[in-house]
């Protein structure tokens, strides 16, 4: 945080001597010193903050893991490597717009000028919109460079170069990205480098909760650790196997009659599953089953839920395979069934599905980026 030796020092007397409470705040209030030496009056007036007259947007667009998973998807049809890079405090490069003020810290305060506050230049960590700032602040600076903006992902970055692509995309602080041509992932590096902290990962094997192996013949996603972890947490480390995630024997109806189980408990399960879903489809129709019957849960369903987790104990390691040899398209099948639906008794399928590129999932594939004629 600092280079003289003996504000070093200080700080190391305040590490050894406080809390760390202490020196988180004594930290806070050096940085907001050297931001803004200035300190301004409070306002005459204090009023509520509005929303569409104090600020606006506040969240930063992030990718959602269906992205990811096309995106990986695609280097392993195109059959280039994918790499990760990381920013160090990040929410601290992001410029805010607005006005924001805040108080002096305790044990801190100006003895000369006790009532007066900062006012904050650059987003800090846990301003309520350093992660919007923090966004605007990296998309420009791309935008800058030549990248283009996914016209549907916003947190996807295209360049193109002479025949050749670079893709970026973000979630918050952490950036994977790849390209047709080595140099243009050097040159990104570099580029990042020389605005911002960066850690180089290198190859990506780990994200948002996905292991990645990219491999000659293609990339294998899974959540096996996350598996093992929720097995642990509901104790089903040492439970018998299940064949299947559903019992084919006796489907999953109303039964208003049953007693009422744990809601805190059953929504947790499900909520752990639904994270599962991304790479795990053969347990989708279970859990999105048993999904609806968060209000009022029932011990069959729960049992249903059960099941699920004795099915996952038994096949942990199951995950997606994107082949380098198979075709970048969306095939689908399926067979009409009407009234099969035994809660409701609605058609649950409709018309057979013909292959080809899925409007909803692929559209920024083909229209945003151009994947396809690079």
């Amino acid at each position: 945080m600092t280079t003289s030796y003996s504000e070093q020092g200080f700080l190391s007397a305040i590490y050894e001597g406080k809390t760390h409470q202490d020196l988180h705040t004594c930290l806070f209030a050096c940085f907001l010193s050297q931001e803004e030496p200035k300190r301004v009056s409070k306002a005459l007036s204090h009023r509520a903050i509005e929303e569409g007259i104090d600020y606006d947007e506040v969240f930063a667009p992030v990718a959602r893991i269906e992205a990811i998973r096309m995106f990986l998807a695609y280097a392993s049809y195109i059959g280039f490597m994918v790499y990760q890079m990381d920013v160090k405090s990040a929410f601290l490069y992001g410029q805010i717009e607005e006005e924001v003020y805040v108080c002096q810290p305790s044990g801190f305060k100006d003895p000369d000028h006790p009532d007066n506050v900062y006012k904050v230049v650059k987003a800090i960590f846990r301003l309520h919109q350093a992660p919007r700032a923090w966004y605007d602040t990296l998309a420009n600076y791309l935008l800058c460079d030549g990248f283009q903006r996914g016209k549907i992902d916003q947190t996807l970055f295209i360049k193109r170069q002479k025949g050749h692509i670079l893709l970026v995309q973000i979630y918050v602080d952490d950036i994977i990205f790849g390209s047709t041509k080595k140099d243009l992932c050097d040159e990104f590096e570099k580029l990042m480098k020389d605005k911002f902290q960066m850690s180089s990962i290198g190859e990506l094997t780990f994200f948002l909760g996905l292991q990645v192996q990219q491999k000659k013949k293609g990339i294998f996603i899974s959540q096996d650790k996350y598996v093992h972890e929720i097995l642990r947490k509901y104790n089903y480390t040492d439970v018998k196997s299940a064949s299947t995630p559903t019992d084919l024997e006796k489907p999953l109806v109303q039964d208003g009659d049953a007693a009422n189980v744990d809601e805190h408990l059953y929504r947790s399960m499900i909520g752990s599953l639904m994270y599962l879903t991304a790479s795990r489809p053969d347990i989708m129709f279970a859990v999105c089953a048993c999904a609806r019957f968060q209000v009022s849960p029932k011990t069959s369903y729960l049992l249903a839920v059960k099941r699920i987790f004795r099915y996952l104990k038994g096949k942990p390691s199951l995950g997606l395979w994107y082949s380098k040899e198979s075709p970048l398209e969306f095939v689908s099948y399926t067979e009409s069934d009407y009234a099969g639906a035994t809660q409701d008794r609605k058609s649950t399928t409709r018309d057979l599905l013909t292959k080809g590129f899925d409007a909803g999932r692929f559209q920024y594939l083909v229209s945003s980026i151009g994947m396809l004629n690079p």
